[in-house]
């Protein structure tokens, strides 16, 4: 594992727009769309709708790691 950011490019609601995400980053959001049936793109609107003034890669990280947390510990 290497700690550098991968950008990649998402599309939210008809806009192309990039991401830097750690690959372990990009891995686990894969895994949580799929898991919920949506595409990255979808899940990244959610994301993108709710964040405030966060950056949307600092939204993507919190949100990941929420969901990781809470499978780990499904009581919190």
């Amino acid at each position: 594992m290497t700690g550098r950011p991968v950008k990649h490019s998402l599309t939210l609601r008809g806009h192309r727009t990039s991401v830097s995400l750690e690959e372990d980053f990009w891995r686990e959001f894969r895994r949580i769309a799929a898991q919920r049936g949506q595409t990255i793109n979808g899940l990244a609107i959610e994301i993108d709708e709710a964040r405030g003034d966060v950056g949307l890669a600092s939204a993507i990280r919190v949100f990941v790691l929420g969901a990781v947390k809470a499978e780990a510990d499904p009581g919190t």
